[in-house]
């Protein structure tokens, strides 16, 4: 049997590296159309940042070794031009000697990956204006850094990589600013979770130009939608990326928004199958077909397809809920599923809850604090995603909630979920438990909510707003019409609500305004809600809005 892949790194060489381990007399040929077949690609902005100062700590295997461990025939630097499906044929453009030639496959791989989107926009083929995909592309960027002197940066795009290259470039001592088309960084989150990265990232001193797009480059300035001219000596595009499908597209594969492949990795043609950032596949919680552009998902995917390679279709691929985490200088924010504004995209309902917990025990030093926004079905409570924005401990925190919601489990299981306790680690309840213990009674409709953006709706004559927290926090700063009514003296002060009003609770995170709300739920107020996250929630999505 002879495979061939087209493209190497997360997807093609995992492929490559389980065909071998499978069927140890295959011939197996990789096309990596770059001089590198196995690196780090995550860890280039780190590179970058001199985080990571040893260049060759990028590669996990070099072509020469890869080849040599797994006996699999790498061609580097090789340009796979051309697929004829029906005479199972492809042909290969060298680019050193600039050699043609054609190759015979029996069973090919596309994990040619995805390419970072340039807006034609003028000026954007100037010099110093670079995007960050590959090493090739790492090396232009170092070097540029460390020869022209750089003073400021500018970043267009407020994605994960966006943000990464914003921190490492800014531990260099340059100056940077990032511009965002849309009205919030790091679009797969809500934005009460984006908000607290972003007042983060400002308290950094970079600027965040939000709701503002670029228009055009000139020499060492960059012209905004809103006039602005923001001058810098350097641009990082991270705009984003899409699938590369110029191959599949003229061998006429199936494609939508990536190459379409079914549960086993396989396109329209039964011998070729495709996995990484080029395919589209069934979100396992929408069923909407999606793109994936992550290392984890790809290099899984590149097992599952090995296996159905070799053994015939034996394992079905159950789709990625594009579980996400990235590090914004002292502090961490990831996802995983679905965040409440996918989910109205797809018609789909579901209940929010906003939490806030410690990362350990609070009396045990070095707590810090964490905001948990989990979604859910209502009628079953099962979790659709989860968010996290913490400084510690937001990583296993997130990997639970992926685990969880890969396995279609509800808030219910939130609650019961066991985790390994000692002070220094977590609390008797851990953060997790607290999200599903208030989404539980959400769901049980002992705890009604309203959300930040809905106190801006709220009509003073026919509603009440009451915050439940002392005095000195509420003189400290509210909002706008309450009344202070703290809750440790609320059931002597009945008297003085109307019973006949609308009445809606904060405190500073939750908890007390579920306390006030459960005395007045029992003693005849019948038209009662708390605010999700709280003040603290509410405070951060105002002064960021």
């Amino acid at each position: 049997m002879k495979y061939l892949i087209i493209g190497a790194v997360a997807g093609g060489a995992s492929t490559a590296a389980r065909l071998r381990r499978l069927d140890e007399h295959a011939e197996i040929v990789i096309f990596e159309k770059g001089g590198y077949i196995s690196y780090a690609n995550c860890g280039l902005p780190y590179y970058i940042g001199d985080v990571i100062k040893d260049r060759n700590k990028l590669f996990v295997q070099t072509a020469t070794s890869f080849s040599k461990r797994f006996n699999i025939d790498v061609r580097v630097n090789s340009t796979v031009t051309d697929i004829d499906p029906h005479n199972k044929t492809v042909k290969v453009f060298h680019q050193p000697s600039g050699k043609k030639y054609e190759e015979t496959y029996d069973k090919l791989v596309l994990s040619v990956g995805a390419e970072p989107i340039r807006p034609p926009l003028p000026g954007i083929d100037n010099e110093g204006i670079f995007t960050l995909r590959n090493v090739n592309d790492t090396d232009k960027i170092k070097t540029h850094i460390s020869q022209a002197n750089i003073k400021k940066v500018v970043i267009v795009g407020a994605g994960f990589i966006g943000l990464e290259m914003a921190e490492n470039i800014h531990g260099l001592g340059i100056q940077v600013e990032i511009v965002e088309m849309g009205a919030q960084i790091l679009a797969p989150v809500d934005f009460p979770i984006a908000a607290i990265i972003q007042q983060h990232i400002r308290k950094k001193g970079i600027t965040l130009h939000l709701n503002t797009a670029v228009t055009s480059f000139n020499k060492n300035e960059v012209v905004l939608n809103n006039r602005d001219v923001i001058n810098a000596d350097m641009v990082i595009l991270s705009i984003g990326v899409k699938p590369d499908l110029q191959l599949a597209k003229a061998a006429g594969l199936k494609t939508g928004k990536g190459v379409i492949v079914n549960e086993y990795l396989q396109t329209s043609d039964p011998n070729i199958y495709a996995v990484g950032d080029v395919i589209e596949f069934e979100n396992p919680v929408t069923g909407i077909s999606m793109n994936t552009f992550l290392a984890g998902p790809a290099s899984k995917q590149g097992r599952i397809c090995a296996n159905n390679l070799v053994h015939g279709n034996v394992q079905r691929y159950n789709g990625s809920i594009n579980t996400a985490i990235v590090k914004v200088f002292d502090m961490t924010v990831g996802a995983t599923g679905l965040a409440s504004k996918h989910l109205k995209a797809a018609n789909i309902e579901h209940i929010v809850s906003t939490t806030h917990g410690v990362s350990h025990a609070g009396y045990y030093p070095g707590s810090r604090q964490m905001t948990i926004q989990i979604t859910f079905s209502p009628a079953d409570g099962q979790l659709f995603g989860a968010q996290i924005a913490g400084y510690d401990g937001v990583d296993k925190r997130l990997d639970i909630f992926s685990s969880l919601i890969q396995q279609k489990k509800t808030i219910y299981d939130l609650v019961e979920f066991e985790h390994a306790y000692a002070p220094p680690y977590s609390s008797a309840k851990d953060p997790i438990n607290i999200a599903g213990m208030v989404a539980e009674n959400i769901l049980l409709k002992r705890l009604q909510v309203i959300y930040w953006d809905d106190l801006e709706n709220l009509d003073f004559y026919e509603d009440v707003l009451i915050d439940v927290r002392t005095a000195d926090e509420y003189e400290m700063g509210n909002v706008k019409g309450s009344i202070n009514i703290p809750v440790d003296e609320i059931r002597n002060k009945l008297s003085s609500i109307p019973i006949d009003k609308d009445i809606y609770i904060y405190c500073e995170a939750g908890l007390r305004g579920y306390l006030a709300q459960r005395v007045l739920l029992q003693n005849g107020f019948n038209r009662v809600w708390n605010m999700s996250g709280g003040y603290r929630t509410w405070k951060t999505c105002v002064n960021e809005s």
